[in-house]
C-alpha cells in the first residue's frame, strides 16, 4: 500500500480529511480499476465458455457432465463471494486494506499458474478454412435486404433447386430464406447463402425473444443490493445482545442459498427429474429458466408482504416520522425473500448461462455468454429508469414518493407488487416463446 495513502501517517484526523493524494497515485488507482474491468470483460464470458468446451456435446455422458459444469461454476462463484463478504471484508476493516487487496492478488496469480499448467490437456478446435460466423450470419441479413421484394414462389423454387428437405428448413423466420436467392436472379458463385447459413441466422434470431423476456428478471435482480438493504437498515439487526449484523451483509444469504441448494439440485433433483423426463439435464434449459422466473416473482410477493408488515409496525409504535429510530421488527423477516432469491438464481441464472452458451453457433459461444451478461447490464439500466419514472410520477404536488428518504412514509410495497406483476407478465410471454422454441442440439431437448 502506498505510504501517502496510509492513515497511520497522519496524527491529526482533521488534517487527514483535508489531504489529497498526489495526482500520480490517483492516476494509478483509477488505471488499476479500469484494468480490473478490462480483465473481467475478457475473463467472465471466455473462461466459462472455454470450460464448457472441454465436454463433448455428442457424447451422452459428457452432455450430462456439461450441464452439471454450469451448476458447479456458479457454485464456485458464489462460494468466492461468501469468502469475500465474510473474510476479506473483515481483514480490510480491521487489519489492513493492503492485505485485503493482496490476498486476492496472490490467489489470482496461483489460479493463473494452475490454469497454465493444464495447457497441454485442454480440448479445443481451430477451423481455419471456414468463414467467420459474424460474416456468415451478417451475409444472410444483407442478402435478405437485397432480395426483400422477392416473391414466396421464387423462394420455393430456389429451395427446391438447393435440394432442401423439409426437415432441413424450419418454418420460423421464413423471410430469411430470401438469402438463398442471388440478387437479380444471378447465379454467381459465392453470392448465394447456403441453407446451413440461413438456419444459423434463424438460430440467432430465436434467442432474441428469450433475451427480451429475461429483462424483467434482471430488473428484479437489481433490487437485492438496493432496497432490500435499505429495508434492513430500519429494522432490529441484533443477533445476540451487543452484536448487530450490518444490513448490507444480508446479501450473503443469497450466495449462501446458492451454495447450499446447488448440490441438492445437481445430486438429488436432476437424477430424479431425469428418470421421468429422460432429458440428460433433468429438465430443459427453458423449463429451468421459467421455474426461476416463477420463484423470482414469488420473492417479490414475499418482499411486498414483509414491507407491508414493516410499515404497519412503524405505525403501531408511532415511528412513522422517526426514520432514524429502529423499528421493533427483527431483520430475520427479510431472510425468506433473500433465500428464495438465491434459489431462483440457481434456476434462472445458471439456466441462462447454459442456454446462451449452447444455442449460439459454436464459434460464438463466448459471445453468447456475453449476451447473457448483457441481460443484467441492460436490466440494471432499466431498473434505474423505472425507479426515476416512478419517483417523478408519485412525488408530485408535495406528496411523498414511493422511494421517499423516510422509508416509513415510502411505499416500497407498491414497488414490489409492481415488480411481481411485471414478473408474472414476463413469465407468461416467456412461456409463449419457449413453447415453440426449437433447440439447436438434441441433447438439450
Amino acid at each position: 500500500m502506498l505510504p501517502s495513502l496510509n492513515s497511520s501517517n497522519f496524527q491529526d484526523t482533521s488534517k487527514f480529511l483535508l489531504c489529497s493524494p498526489p495526482q500520480l497515485q490517483v492516476i494509478l488507482f483509477f488505471f488499476s480499476l479500469y484494468l480490473v474491468a478490462l480483465g473481467k470483460g475478457g475473463h467472465k464470458p471466455c473462461v466459462q465458455a472455454f470450460g464448457a468446451d472441454q465436454f463433448d456435446g455428442q457424447d451422452s455422458e459428457e452432455c450430462k457432465a456439461k450441464s452439471s459444469f454450469f451448476n458447479w461454476w456458479y457454485f464456485s462463484m458464489c462460494a468466492g463471494c461468501l469468502g469475500t463478504l465474510w473474510i476479506l471484508n473483515y481483514i480490510q476493516d480491521n487489519l489492513s486494506w493492503g492485505l485485503g487487496f493482496g490476498i486476492p492478488c496472490i490467489a489470482m496469480v496461483v489460479a493463473l499458474i494452475i490454469f497454465l499448467l493444464g495447457t497441454r490437456t485442454y480440448r479445443y478446435s481451430i477451423k481455419e478454412d471456414e468463414k467467420s460466423p459474424f460474416v456468415r450470419i451478417g451475409g444472410v441479413f444483407v442478402a435478405v435486404v437485397r432480395n426483400w421484394r422477392t416473391t414466396p414462389l421464387a423462394i420455393a423454387i430456389e429451395e427446391e433447386a438447393h435440394g432442401t428437405l423439409p426437415h432441413q428448413s424450419t418454418e420460423e423466420f421464413k423471410f430469411l430464406n430470401k438469402a438463398l436467392l442471388a440478387p437479380d436472379g444471378s447465379k454467381e458463385d459465392g453470392v448465394v447463402c447456403s441453407i446451413s447459413e440461413v438456419e444459423e441466422a434463424k438460430a440467432v434470431l430465436r434467442l432474441v425473444p428469450i433475451w427480451v423476456t429475461s429483462l424483467a428478471y434482471a430488473i428484479v435482480f437489481s433490487q437485492s443490493s438496493t432496497f432490500f438493504t435499505k429495508q434492513g437498515a430500519t429494522m432490529d439487526r441484533t443477533i445476540v445482545p451487543g452484536l448487530d449484523v450490518p444490513a448490507a451483509s444480508l446479501q450473503s444469504f443469497i450466495s449462501l442459498s446458492v451454495v447450499l441448494f446447488i448440490p441438492i439440485y445437481d445430486r438429488i433433483f436432476v437424477p430424479i427429474a431425469r428418470s421421468f423426463s429422460k432429458v440428460p439435464s433433468g429438465i430443459t434449459m427453458l423449463q429451468r429458466i421459467g421455474i426461476g422466473m416463477l420463484l423470482s416473482a414469488s420473492s417479490m410477493v414475499i418482499a411486498a408482504l414483509v414491507e407491508m408488515i414493516r410499515l404497519k409496525t412503524a405505525q403501531e409504535y408511532g415511528l412513522v416520522d422517526l426514520p432514524n429510530v429502529t423499528i421493533p421488527m427483527s431483520i430475520w423477516w427479510l431472510i425468506p425473500q433473500y433465500v428464495l432469491f438465491g434459489i431462483a438464481d440457481v434456476f434462472t441464472m445458471v439456466g441462462l448461462q447454459e442456454f446462451f452458451y449452447d444455442q449460439v453457433p459454436n464459434e460464438l459461444r463466448s459471445v453468447g455468454l456475453a449476451l447473457y451478461l448483457s441481460i443484467f447490464g441492460v436490466g440494471s439500466f432499466l431498473s434505474s429508469f423505472l425507479i426515476s419514472a416512478i419517483e417523478k410520477a408519485t412525488g408530485v404536488d408535495g406528496q411523498e414518493s414511493w422511494f421517499a428518504n423516510n422509508l416509513n412514509r415510502a411505499h416500497l410495497d407498491y414497488f414490489y407488487w409492481l415488480l411481481a406483476g411485471l414478473s408474472i407478465i414476463e413469465l407468461a410471454v416467456f412461456l409463449y416463446f419457449a413453447k415453440s422454441y426449437i433447440y439447436k442440439r438434441k441433447c438439450t431437448i
